[in-house]
This record gives structure tokens, C-alpha cells and sequence, in this order.
């Protein structure tokens, strides 16, 4: 709840914001009052994931979910409440059947989930696995003509370590000052990620180009499915696309994440060379390329409702489970900091908006689009006219927890 009072007391403090304004205590009070006393974040979180999880851009998840956002914030009274357009975003994707079993030696079920845009197997289909891990293209001859037929395994085994610490924490003030004592942004090395001092950005058109030549060399070697291993332990899956939401790329075989333990242990027993077969039944489909889109609406200011505060998140996700962490949760709470607003029936002078975005787990495309749309074309940097009225910005991405300080992301 705390979270939700912060983000709204700061919209109230910035919409009313001016110099000769004094902050009113007994507005600061109310907000509160209906954060802790009267909340309805954790319904918002239920709808989001429970109902409507996974969000992947495209599919029937996103939509649904982003109905059910404009069906609230027009129930709590906010104007201009709608799905605003932006794109060419792609091919959609969805998933509806995913099974996998380990068959011999024994008999398991397998964890796991069909990546993104790769498609599905038109029923059930067993076969053999084998290693072929491929990190470059000077792999790829490596296994020319042994991957027919194949159910392919394209990473090493991950090193799974013992859990000796908890999962979870809190950072100590000493850790905040750390953070805080960042480089000075003005010190870095171009070309490098602020994000992380002195490490090298990452390539993304580097990476998808290898995606790309990955997919094709998997297509035409026959493989059967390609198998990775999920980005957690402790039986927790997490993994991204397979393929592209654009319809350019190539469409790689039928791909999936399991288990990091499930995983290591088919690759032991093919080191050891035990017989083994692995069964998927996955039913999946490429949808319609169409636009996407953002949901927005607002709280109209009085003296100075030309000017906007905005609030957002993005509401779109992954696919290995509901989306709740990333970004559900900042989803609902910048939802009910809204409502609160609106609750109160405050009279701010400044709009208040709300935007949440879409396409950003592909590359912030949603937010970007929106931002060329309205306030200036980052190609050519020339602000148009509702650049110089946008007060400000609060966005949610950094998961549950307190607030604690503002995070730049990059952007300082």
C-alpha cells in the first residue's frame, strides 16, 4: 500500500505544484487514508495476472487485460479512457497446449512452456535428445547434418548452486548510499550501459541477427524441437521469445524452456549415454500481424489542465507465468494511485494521466511510439508543443517493494 500512497501523493504534489502554493496536510492525510484504509491494488494485481496473465503484446492476454483497464478507469470516472494505437507492431502469438514427459528411461513430467513465436508440434511427437549447444555461427558446422529428427538441447548445463542465503531482501541504508554514489553519468565512456558501470551495452541487433541465423540453421537441419533450459532454479521457469514479432524473420522450430534441474538431468544421462525419449504436445499459433496499442486516460486539471503529470507502467509481459512481477505490479499500482486521485475528487489545476504500454518487453516499443507521437521524434529531437507542457513523469518496472528512491534508469 505504501507504494500506492507515495505515487499518488507525488502526482496531487506535482499537479498542484507552484511556488507560491503551500502543501495541504489535510489532502496529504486523505490520500493515505484511502491507501491504507480503502485499497484495491491487490484486486487490480488478481485481474491482471489471475484473469488476464500472461500479457504478451499480441496476443488475446493483452487485450483482455487492456479492456478490463479502460472498463475501470471509466467505472472511477477518468476521461478519455482507450486503447491509443500505435505500430506496425507484428504477428501476434499464442500458446493454448504445452505437455512434455520425460518417457525413458523413467517416466516424469517435465517443467516448462512453448517460447514465443516459435510454433507448435500439430500433436504429440517423441524422439531422441542430444546436445547441440550453438553459441556462435562457427558452431553451426559442428552439427550439419545430425540434428534431423532431433530433439535438440542448445545450451550448456547451467550451474545450479545451493540456496545458503534468503531469496529475498531488503537493502540497507549503506546499500542505498552505494547505489547513490553511482559514476558520475557525465564521466562514462560512450557507448557504454549506464545501467552498469563499465560493462559493455549489449548488441541487440547483434543478438537478433544471430536469433535469426540460429532459427534458419534449426529449420533446415530438421530439428524436431529446441530444447533450453529456464533462467531459475528451484523448478522456476523464465525465458523470452524464441522467434520475432515480425513477420521478416525467420520461424524457428518448436522451442521450449524446462526446468534448469529437468534439463541437467537429461543432459547427464545423454553424457552417460542412457537411452532416453522426451514427448511434447504443444499447440501454439502465429495471429494476424496488426497494430498494438497503449491504454491511456486521465483526470482533467482546472487552471491549468494544459499541463500534464503522467503515470505509467508497462502492462505487458512473458509468457512463463502471469506477469505479476514484471510488470504487473507496477501496472496496479500506478491503476490505484489513480484512483485514489479520483476518489478524493481533488481539485488539481494540472492533468493527471495514466498510460500503460505495451511492446516493451520487445524493445519499450509502446512507450517509445508514444513519445515520437506526442512530444518529440528522438531521431531528430525537436520537441512539439506537448513537450513543454509535460510537468512530469513517475513509471513503476522495478518489481514489489518499498519505495525508496527514484531510479533513472539511464536517463540522467
Amino acid at each position: 500500500m505504501r507504494n500506492v500512497m507515495v505515487l499518488a501523493l507525488s502526482a496531487a504534489l506535482l499537479a498542484a505544484w507552484a511556488t507560491e502554493e503551500p502543501v495541504d496536510l489535510r489532502t496529504v492525510n486523505r490520500i493515505k487514508a484511502e491507501a491504507f484504509d480503502n485499497s484495491k491494488v491487490m484486486e487490480h494485481v488478481f485481474f491482471l495476472t489471475d484473469v488476464n496473465g500472461p500479457r504478451l503484446t499480441g496476443s488475446p492476454g493483452i487485450e483482455g487485460a487492456a479492456k478490463w483497464v479502460i472498463n475501470r478507469l471509466e467505472e472511477w470516472g477518468l476521461t478519455g479512457a482507450k486503447m491509443e494505437t500505435w505500430g506496425p507492431f507484428g504477428r501476434g502469438w499464442s500458446s493454448t497446449r504445452f505437455t512434455a514427459h520425460l518417457k525413458a528411461p523413467q517416466y516424469a513430467p517435465l517443467i516448462g512452456f512453448a517460447r514465443p513465436w516459435s510454433p507448435g508440434t500439430s500433436g504429440p511427437i517423441s524422439g531422441e535428445p542430444v546436445m547441440a549447444v550453438i553459441k556462435t555461427n562457427a558452431d553451426f558446422e559442428k552439427f550439419k547434418g545430425k540434428l534431423k529428427g532431433k530433439i535438440a538441447l542448445l545450451e550448456r548445463p547451467p550451474s545450479i548452486v545451493p540456496i545458503v542465503a534468503p531469496p529475498s531482501r531488503r537493502f540497507t541504508e549503506t546499500d542505498l548510499a552505494g547505489m547513490f554514489a553511482a559514476p558520475d553519468p557525465g564521466a562514462a565512456v560512450v557507448g557504454l550501459n549506464p545501467s552498469a558501470p563499465g560493462q559493455p551495452a549489449p548488441d541487440r541487433e547483434k543478438a537478433r541477427k544471430f536469433r535469426n541465423d540460429l532459427n534458419k540453421f534449426l529449420v533446415d537441419e530438421g530439428v524436431m524441437v529446441a530444447v533450453y533450459a529456464g533462467e531459475r532454479d528451484l523448478g522456476t521457469v523464465r525465458a523470452t521469445s524464441a522467434g520475432s514479432h515480425e513477420s521478416k524473420d525467420p520461424v524457428p522450430p518448436p522451442s521450449v524452456a524446462i526446468a534448469a534441474e529437468q534439463y541437467n538431468r537429461i543432459a547427464r544421462l545423454i553424457e552417460k549415454k542412457i537411452p532416453v525419449t522426451v514427448e511434447f504436445d504443444i499447440q501454439a499459433e502465429f495471429l494476424p500481424e496488426k497494430d498494438s496499442f497503449n491504454v491511456v486516460g486521465e483526470i482533467p486539471g482546472s487552471s491549468k489542465k494544459d499541463e500534464v503529470v503522467m503515470l505509467g507502467a508497462h502492462m505487458d509481459s512473458w509468457t512463463g507465468g502471469t506477469g505479476a512481477t514484471d510488470n504487473a505490479a507496477g501496472s496496479a499500482v500506478m491503476m490505484e494511485a489513480i484512483r485514489i486521485l479520483k476518489a478524493l475528487n481533488l481539485n488539481m489545476p494540472r492533468t493527471v494521466r495514466i498510460a500503460l504500454w505495451t511492446g516493451e518487453e520487445q524493445g519499450m516499443l509502446g512507450s517509445k511510439a508514444y513519445v515520437k507521437s506526442h512530444f518529440a521524434d528522438p531521431e531528430v529531437m525537436s520537441p512539439k508543443p506537448e513537450h513543454a507542457k509535460l510537468a512530469g513523469y513517475f513509471n513503476i518496472d522495478n518489481g514489489t517493494g518499498k519505495i525508496r528512491g527514484v531510479y533513472l534508469q539511464g536517463n540522467d
